[in-house]
């Protein structure tokens, strides 16, 4: 062999450790990244179940007397969390179920609270005087409180009892009956 084909074998010898120098370390990198988002993904991802506390949030009223509403200002009552949208069929349909139990309900303690996940105003206050809703109505502008409350379906309900826990967690819309019978499981001792 001359000394010629020797030192081409030594210079290819050399890139191929390069190349595997480099390719572990660009594995060892991405596995790290990988690791990263993962973790953080992860880490701030509390799901709201039953029997979880209910996380406090404070949104504007958009009906009745306006101002904000906060969740702790409602402890001491059983709360039903209603997420909605005006465009969401199924919460078209429970509205006005929602709104012949409220007058009844509200004497024993119980609360009804949607939260609109509307982008406008206007349109959310048009629903509310179309179908005469007399219960609180609050906007989730940026959806804070749908991420904080992991809601994925609309419309998705979460009753909570006057302790502040999660009683049940129900997605999709709810009949007459089966409305009635979650409210009675959150009134007030």
């Amino acid at each position: 062999m001359s000394k010629v084909e020797e030192a081409k074998k030594q210079k290819q010898k050399k890139k191929n450790m390069r190349l595997l120098f480099r390719s572990s370390i660009l594995i060892v990198l991405l596995a790290a990244v990988v690791f990263a988002l993962v973790s953080n993904f992860n880490k701030d991802k509390t799901v709201i179940g039953v029997g979880a506390e209910a996380p406090n949030f404070k949104l504007e009223r958009l009906n009745g007397e306006g101002g904000e509403v906060s969740l702790d200002d409602l402890k001491g009552k059983g709360v039903m969390l209603n997420f909605w949208a005006t465009y969401c069929g199924p919460c078209k349909d429970e509205m006005p179920y929602m709104e012949s139990l409220y007058p009844e309900y509200k004497e024993k303690g119980v609360e009804i609270l949607a939260v609109s996940l509307d982008s406008n105003d206007l349109v959310v206050n048009r629903f509310v005087d179309k179908y005469e809703l007399s219960f609180p109505i609050v906007r989730d502008n940026g959806g804070q409180v749908l991420e904080l409350y992991d809601v994925g379906e609309l419309p998705s309900t979460l009753f909570i009892n006057a302790d502040g826990e999660v009683v049940d967690k129900v997605s999709g819309a709810l009949t007459l009956d089966r409305l009635e019978g979650y409210l009675q499981n959150i009134e007030p001792q």
